[in-house]
């Protein structure tokens, strides 16, 4: 017998199999080819205090094993959200992961306060958003910005509150210490990675935005290193993910160090992936003898 669940912030996952937030929209959509209610929990949509239309296209391109992605986090709304599609997606036997996003601390607390009053498992908050108050650099790229935003967003949170890392940045354990210390439960990595692509005819940047986030196969390697990095300096667990294509992947990540593991954007290639990773993860763990993939958790034996 094989134990796949995952006990991640006080919060069970009947497995440690997640989606990564702005690659499965807010889950309902997925279903046509692969129930949700198959993943541990899903990720959903990245929100804003108000509804936002997003960058203009062309936003998404595709580059050697991954895509660029500048959408501009086109959403609803954390209000519609709360009112008109938690009803319809907290029937679904899972756990859903809500990801914000603000341009200022009063956006991320009153955004952790409405979600608070839903049936949200878990509050993801994305700090690579430019701080409007302090010039427009990220809340991520700061060790003191994200120590103090966390702590804020805290007041407001009823819910286990995860801070979502960015990879552009010198130390991220550094700030992944930072959360930490500001009280948060958790932290997920890697966040795309800062790239660009030009048109050799146009000789113009193929993203109407000029930069983009880089996800996709090509950066599981930096998200392995970065996690194993983070998992060796906090004692909060770690949602990992970043060109998670396959069961393996997943037990990579897990023995860099993650808890919970996401896809993302290897659900646009193949939508019902979920199937064959849980079908390599229990084979693997059935070759190995693991009956508990806990035991998996930060395992890797370094040289």
């Amino acid at each position: 017998m094989t134990d796949t669940r995952i006990n991640f912030c006080g919060v069970e996952f009947k497995n440690p199999i997640v989606t990564a937030s702005g690659t499965f929209g807010f889950g309902m959509e997925y279903n046509q080819f692969a129930p949700i209610e198959e993943y541990g929990g899903f990720s959903a949509k990245g929100l804003t205090r108000f509804p936002r239309e997003g960058n203009r296209p062309p936003r998404i391109a595709e580059t050697p094993s991954g895509i660029l992605n500048s959408v501009g986090l086109q959403n609803p709304g954390v209000e519609y959200f709360a009112e008109a599609i938690m009803p319809i997606i907290s029937e679904y036997d899972t756990n859903i992961i809500a990801n914000i996003s603000g341009n200022t601390p009063e956006e991320y607390c009153e955004m952790a306060q409405i979600l608070s009053d839903t049936d949200v498992s878990l509050i993801e908050m994305n700090i690579s958003c430019p701080n409007v108050k302090h010039g427009g650099l990220a809340f991520g790229t700061d060790a003191g910005v994200v120590e103090e935003l966390t702590g804020e967003v805290k007041k407001y949170c009823k819910k286990p509150l995860v801070v979502k890392l960015s990879p552009n940045v010198t130390s991220i354990s550094d700030i992944a210490k930072a959360a930490e210390a500001g009280g948060a439960d958790g932290v997920s990595l890697i966040n795309t990675l800062l790239g660009m692509r030009i048109d050799v005819n146009t000789r113009r940047p193929v993203l109407r935005n000029n930069t983009g986030g880089l996800s996709g196969p090509a950066v599981k390697p930096v998200a392995v290193r970065m996690i194993h990095e983070v998992y060796n300096a906090v004692s909060i667990p770690i949602i990992g993910m970043g060109g998670v294509a396959a069961g393996d992947d997943v037990i990579e990540l897990m023995l860099a160090g993650a808890s919970l593991v996401a896809l993302g954007t290897s659900l646009f290639k193949k939508p019902d992936l979920i199937y064959d990773v849980k079908s390599d993860i229990i084979n693997y763990m059935e070759r190995h003898g693991i009956e508990n993939i806990n035991t998996l958790v930060g395992a890797a034996q370094m040289w």
